[in-house]
């Protein structure tokens, strides 16, 4: 089955903020699970707030520059529990590999 592009970035979505909130929550972190270019991945953290996802990147204290990491502030309308249940059938229809 292939998917829209409405589909593909829904499912994109609930599939990183599914990441971050289970502590893939870098930018690389986030491209080295998924394969995603690493504009795809900031690109998509950015639209989270679409989806009234709070997604905050939260700088880690005494290091220098963009040093820290990504964490879900509130999942807004989205059941966060339906998204981890349903976590591996979103990786497998984007195509991202199963994690190791």
């Amino acid at each position: 089955m292939t998917l829209s592009k409405t589909r593909t970035s829904f499912y994109r979505r609930l599939y990183v903020a599914h990441l971050v909130a289970t502590g893939t929550a870098s930018v690389p972190a986030i491209t080295a699970a998924t394969g995603m270019p690493r504009r795809t991945a900031q690109d998509t953290l950015g639209a989270l707030g679409e989806l009234d996802i709070l997604c905050e990147f939260e700088h880690l204290a005494g290091e220098r520059h963009n040093i820290g990491a990504y964490v879900i502030r509130d999942w807004g309308p989205i059941d966060p529990a339906w998204v981890a249940a349903h976590a591996g059938r979103l990786r497998d229809a984007l195509g991202y590999p199963s994690s190791p």
